[in-house]
């Protein structure tokens, strides 16, 4: 069973060889979770052993919560998730360097067939997500199995990404979709009708 979680074939989650791996990182994450925000270091070296790879200058607040503590996540450089972040990581999670991701954002690699049957027996699928350099996910972001967006893109506050997004772009709301090209009207605002000081 172990063998499909990367293939995007159906498996059985509560195949105790998965079970067992999966708490090893749990359990790092739970003390993850448990430390004081000045244990920085100690921090830093629990995030090293939860995560596939995390680049220099990473910040995950705590807590956060993930299916496999971090250990199917690859995190570029200087990556910032605010509270809350939610990985359920039965797959890869790919996020590039200097991405923001707002608190309760939650990236979701894993589905469940619709057929009532297969359900009912436990059988799940997953699919990877990947999120290029330089994005901001704004607070509550839910970003779906297979999903793909592009370097420099924003997703608004609380959408619902079920399809790839392209890079540089504005995307917003539920399904997530593009509102606009990010270009000039940002080089003057930075925020609704606020300019930048002269």
């Amino acid at each position: 069973m172990k063998n499909k979680l990367h293939t995007e074939a159906l498996y059985l989650p509560l195949d105790p060889d998965i079970l067992q791996e999966q708490r090893t990182y749990q359990e790092l994450m739970y003390e993850f979770n448990h430390t004081r925000p000045s244990e920085t270091e100690k921090r830093a070296g629990l995030l090293s052993q939860m995560f596939a790879d995390i680049g220099d200058g990473c910040c995950i607040e705590a807590p956060f919560f993930a299916n496999w503590g971090g250990h199917h996540v690859h995190l570029g450089r200087n990556v910032y998730a605010n509270f809350n972040l939610t990985l359920v990581d039965d797959t890869h999670i790919y996020i590039g360097d200097n991405t923001l991701l707002g608190p309760n954002v939650v990236l979701a690699t894993a589905g469940h067939p619709l057929l009532p049957e297969l359900r009912a027996k436990g059988y799940q699928f997953n699919a990877p997500i990947r999120i290029g350099k330089n994005c901001w996910l704004g607070a509550g972001v839910m970003v779906m199995p297979g999903v793909t967006i592009g370097d420099n893109t924003v997703i608004g506050a609380g959408s619902i990404v079920t399809r790839d997004i392209p890079a540089g772009v504005l995307a917003v709301g539920n399904p997530c979709h593009v509102l606009r090209e990010i270009g000039e009207h940002e080089r003057q605002y930075y925020f609704h009708d606020s300019t930048f000081p002269a």
